[in-house]
């Protein structure tokens, strides 16, 4: 297991210490350590470390005076005794997995881990967030500085090899640091995964969908080509022992090189293989299917188009019984005549409504950002500010249901079956919830005669209430 030392400078951090000290403290190892450099604080942080680091032999703490930060980082780097280094200001918070995501993604030949990193105000409002991208000179030049404190993690004696910190540099550090390291051999730390973890852990929602990173460039919509990867055998083991039995599906472009490997790898790990994304012809999938693909994400939408003389992705997918279809019933990303043909044809055992929803659902119009593009709303439609492409949804369950009935003019039986039961079945998690049955989970949304949400029942308990609609016995 690879040791993992952070290093914290700390000057009269006052309220925000606390914070960041939990931050850290609740994701290290056994072995791990987190090393402050404290300058002498006179505001109470002094007394706050020693008392924490008396409880905790993973805290190590020297109150001595330095010449700035990134002196501070070199006194506090040569005391550590880790594989790894990290460093985190006094005021900066360790997402939630951030550590794990770290081991997980570190090989013995890697010298920097780079990670993602958000800027949020005092109220923890996220302000700006940046995914993790690998260090390029060229890019750094031309950008500035884009890891921070937190976002990186370098192999300790690499780090010496490199001349630390560069204590004479001061306020540029980060950018020097990052010229230094941008040579490295290095790896991308996936998202962290453990606050959704935890909330399917937590049972409110049924499992993580990986839409990426093995999708194709040519059919990436509003994903971030410069974050796409082709799939290999170690890079889908990383993520599935990130999600630790979370993650319930991924979608793959199966054109891609070790594309039908990395189906059958998850399918044989028990995680849904998905086909979306994908400019692959029929030949492509078809090995796709039988290496174990069972769903297609989001039919019709990021895909090569069926043609007469091609069927590709949808004629391939919507035409083998084994495969359930996902349709966005918006009514933008499908015509109801493409939703009403495409669910007559896979028939109620093959056919459920996604909503496909980014940030912005149940907002008000304006400029989103979806990872580091930027996206537009008007009217609820949500698009790419600087191409137009479609860029997710702002589409609601309950509208996607309206939508299948009143604008595809399928009954609502099948409305029904798309939207709770076949997921439910899809999902594994058929035997408790998706039906109304007895000893079945109680959630449960009650239509009106618009179909219209009137009442939520969320576990046996009534949530929300609008009109009369009641429930008949």
């Amino acid at each position: 297991m690879v040791r993992l030392s952070v290093l914290m400078p700390c000057l009269d951090a006052g309220h925000h210490l606390a914070p960041a000290l939990d931050s850290v403290l609740g994701q290290l190892g056994r072995d791990d350590e987190l090393v402050v450099q404290d300058a002498r604080s006179a505001d109470g942080s002094a007394e706050l470390l020693d008392r924490l680091a008396a409880g905790d032999p993973r805290l190590r703490v020297v109150h001595e005076r330095d010449e700035g930060q990134s002196d501070a980082l070199n006194r506090a780097l040569d005391r550590a005794r880790g594989d790894f280094i990290l460093w985190a200001n006094a005021d900066d918070l360790l997402l939630p997995g951030a550590l794990d995501a770290v081991r997980a993604a570190v090989e013995p030949r890697t010298e920097v881990a780079v990670g993602g990193w958000q800027l949020v105000d005092g109220d923890g409002g996220l302000l700006r967030e940046s995914p993790a991208e690998r260090l390029d000179r060229g890019q750094l030049l031309l950008r500035g500085c884009y890891a921070f404190s937190g976002a990186l993690a370098v192999d300790r004696q690499f780090l010496h090899s490199r001349g630390g910190f560069a204590a004479d540099l001061h306020y540029v550090m980060d950018f020097d640091l990052m010229l230094r390291l941008a040579d490295a051999d290095q790896v991308v730390v996936p998202a962290p995964l453990a606050a959704l973890r935890e909330i399917v852990q937590d049972g409110e929602v049924a499992g993580i969908h990986l839409e990426g990173p093995f999708i194709s460039k040519a059919r990436c919509g509003a994903h971030d080509p410069e974050t796409l990867l082709e799939p290999d055998t170690g890079t889908v083991e990383k993520l599935l022992r990130a999600g630790q039995g979370a993650i319930r599906m991924v979608t793959i472009a199966p054109e891609l090189h070790g594309g039908v490997k990395a189906v059958r790898q998850l399918a044989e790990s028990g995680v849904i293989a998905a086909i979306g994304h994908t400019d692959g012809v029929e030949e492509q999938l078809l090995p796709a299917i039988d290496a174990g693909a069972s769903v297609a994400t989001h039919l019709f939408n990021g895909m090569r188009p069926l043609h007469h003389r091609e069927p590709g992705p949808v004629g391939a997918l919507l035409d083998d019984e084994r495969i359930t279809i996902e349709l966005i019933c918006d009514l933008v990303h499908l015509h109801p005549t493409v939703v009403r043909l495409a669910a007559k044809h896979a028939g109620r055992n093959r056919t459920v409504l996604i909503t496909d929803a980014m940030s912005a659902t149940d907002a008000a119009d304006g400029r989103y950002t979806l990872g580091r593009l930027e996206v537009d709303v008007h009217d609820g439609v949500a698009t790419l500010a600087d191409n137009g492409s479609l860029a997710g949804s702002t589409l609601t369950m309950d509208t996607a249901f309206r939508n299948l009935v009143g604008g595809a003019k399928l009954g609502i039986l099948d409305a029904v079956h798309a939207t709770s039961q076949r997921p439910a079945e899809l999902l594994g998690i058929a035997g408790h919830t998706g039906m109304l049955c007895t000893g079945y989970v109680a959630d449960i949304v009650v239509l009106d005669q618009n179909l219209r949400p009137s009442k939520v029942l969320r576990r046996g308990e009534w949530v929300a209430e609008v009109g009369t609609a009641t429930l008949s016995t």
